[in-house]
Parts: C-alpha cells; sequence; structure tokens
C-alpha cells in the first residue's frame, strides 16, 4: 500500500487520502478501456503512469483554488474528465457538498463521463450540449484545462455565465505570453501558479 501511495507523493501537500488515490486508479483504469474503443486522450499517453502523472495529479492542483465551501463547479469542455472528474473525487472523499457540471458536447465522452460518475458515485451532471449556446448559468469556480484559447474562455465566460466567483485555467507552456497579449483586452485580477507536474 505505501508503495500504491508513493504514486501520489506529488500531492503530499494536498493530504490526499487513500480512498481518493484508489478512485484515481479506478478511473485511470476506465480511461485505459475506454481508450481502446474511443479517443479519450492521446493514444501516445494512454498508459497507467503517464496518465497519473500528466492528467490526474495535474488536474488535483485546482483544488488550491477552489473555495470548498462553496457548492457550484462547472468544467468548460471536460473532455476526458479533467479535472472535473478529478476534482469531484477529491471533494466526495472530504465529505464536501459541492455539485460539478461537466460541459462537453461529444455524445461519446459524454456517456463515458456519465458511466465513471455513476461507478465512482460522484455528485456530477454531465452538460451535454455546445457551451456556447447556453446562456444564464451561475457558478462559483469555473475551470478549463485544454479547452480554449484565453480570450475565448473569457469571453464564453463574460457572456454566457451571469455570475461566478472565480476562474481556474490550465496555461500551457506559451501561457505567461497569452496571458500578457488577453491583459491588453480584458482586465482581471489573477494568480499564477506553477504546476508541480513537467
Amino acid at each position: 500500500m505505501e508503495e500504491f501511495l508513493q504514486k501520489y507523493s506529488l500531492l503530499n501537500h494536498l493530504n490526499v487520502s487513500r480512498e481518493t488515490c484508489l478512485d484515481f486508479e479506478k478511473f485511470i483504469s476506465m480511461i485505459v478501456e475506454k481508450n481502446k474503443d474511443i479517443n479519450i486522450i492521446s493514444k501516445e499517453t494512454a498508459k497507467n503512469e503517464l496518465i497519473r502523472h500528466r492528467h490526474i495529479i495535474d488536474s488535483a492542483q485546482a483544488i488550491d483554488f477552489i473555495d470548498l465551501n462553496r457548492n457550484t463547479i462547472y468544467d468548460l469542455g471536460a473532455g476526458g474528465g479533467f479535472p472535473g472528474i478529478v476534482i469531484g473525487i477529491m471533494v466526495k472523499n472530504m465529505k464536501k457538498n459541492i455539485k460539478i457540471h461537466l460541459c462537453e458536447k461529444s455524445h461519446r465522452k459524454s456517456s463515458f463521463l456519465r458511466e465513471v460518475s455513476r461507478k465512482l458515485n460522484l455528485d456530477i451532471e454531465i452538460i451535454q450540449k455546445n457551451i456556447f449556446e447556453t446562456a444564464e448559468l451561475k457558478s462559483d469556480t469555473i475551470m478549463a484545462r485544454a479547452f480554449k484559447p484565453l480570450p475565448i474562455v473569457m469571453e464564453l465566460v463574460y457572456k454566457n455565465f451571469s455570475s461566478y466567483r472565480n476562474l481556474i485555467l490550465f496555461m500551457g507552456k506559451s501561457g505567461i505570453r497569452i496571458l500578457e497579449e488577453t491583459l491588453k483586452d480584458w482586465e482581471f485580477d489573477y494568480e499564477k501558479k506553477k504546476r508541480i507536474t513537467k
């Protein structure tokens, strides 16, 4: 068991429970199995160790920016469930009453997300529609990882959400440059966090 928990040692500062790690491993198994039929993640990264490091541990870092006393999260373009399913697993095992909405327009990925949510007993709702065609959404936290360029995300949030408290975005290697360019057209306060995964 110690060897198993060691695989998640990068998350030690978050006090991630053994139950959470077990759920992460079940989620990884479901991804690997489903990836044989549909492209949940790229075939090159569809190996347990890579999924754990590049997707699970990377997504889990978002918990630092979530107010766990609030009760609504939206994940835009949820794809294979990163970060939405990962955060859903964490808040479930923390016994927090937070409803997570995963927005994913792909029918096949939405079906997979529903199956994962059901099997892991998560408080998650899958919204299978084009998020750009929805309106008057309300959320405490909005998250997006590998979704759309920052200016498009800002426009979407501005137009389609009537209220929200914070926005968590995963930025790639060119993130600082994109942020600086976006700040020419948008004014907002932000906090940067260096990811613990490479």
